[in-house]
């Protein structure tokens, strides 16, 4: 079983405000979909991000506040999903609640394995 990253990007941060009917109900999506992948033994860690942080830039290691993208751009969250290929992990992300937003992307990435 290989291990995918799936990148939340876009969406309706709105949405996920819990203390709104609308949040709950978008939260509630969210768990069931990612009790589905738990069941069935492909679940990895996974957390929402907080909206704002830190950049360290180049050679002379600049800090500065960001990031500062376009909504559609920022990521959101991430999670750790394992899958026999990159296809089934396509399949599993296609019930991913970000895709109820017209802006939500689902970024997969496989995760090498480093050699030592």
């Amino acid at each position: 079983m290989k291990e995918y990253l799936f990148l939340f990007r876009g969406g309706d941060n709105r949405d996920m405000e819990t203390t709104t009917d609308a949040g709950q109900a978008q939260m509630q999506k969210w768990m069931e979909w990612m009790g589905g992948l738990a069941a069935q033994g492909k679940l990895g860690p996974a957390q929402p991000l907080e909206k704002s942080g830190k950049l360290v830039k180049g050679r002379d290691k600049i800090v500065t506040d960001g990031p500062y993208m376009e909504g559609k751009e920022m990521v959101g969250g991430y999670l750790i999903c394992k899958a026999a290929n990159l296809d089934e992990a396509i399949e599993l992300s296609k019930n991913c609640p970000i895709l109820d937003a017209e802006s939500g992307i689902v970024e997969i990435r496989e995760i090498q394995e480093l050699k030592r």
